[in-house]
């Protein structure tokens, strides 16, 4: 059976079809072998998606990297469910940075933090 969505929701019902995908077979399910292989897999798989978001903004192919895009979002989502956590963990933090000059959002990190933000 196929879920469908529509895109006003979509984000919280991939993040409910992901949450159902860490109890499925691994054989079956590409989503479960993600979770199987724990976060190594996962993050070598949003490296590659990220370096094909890379190559594809690089074209003037935009639902090229539209698509790409939309694979390095899921791998993300996928490690978000992995670590106990959802989308809407994503949306409070952007949610609170909204508003923020960048600049003055990373002088206000603790030192060690080094991600980057435009």
């Amino acid at each position: 059976m196929t879920e469908t969505a529509s895109t006003a929701d979509i984000f919280a019902a991939l993040d409910h079809a992901l949450a159902k995908r860490r109890d499925a077979d691994p054989a079956t399910s590409y989503t479960a072998a993600l979770y199987a292989g724990g976060t190594p897999k996962i993050s070598a798989k949003i490296t590659e998606e990220a370096a094909e978001v890379v190559d594809a903004a690089g074209e003037d192919d935009t639902a090229h990297l539209v698509h790409e895009v939309a694979d390095l979002w899921f791998h993300c989502m996928v490690l978000l469910q992995a670590r106990g956590q959802d989308v809407s963990a994503v949306q409070d933090e952007l949610a609170r940075r909204f508003g923020v000059s960048g600049h003055d959002e990373k002088a206000a990190r603790p030192s060690g933090n080094s991600a980057s933000r435009d």
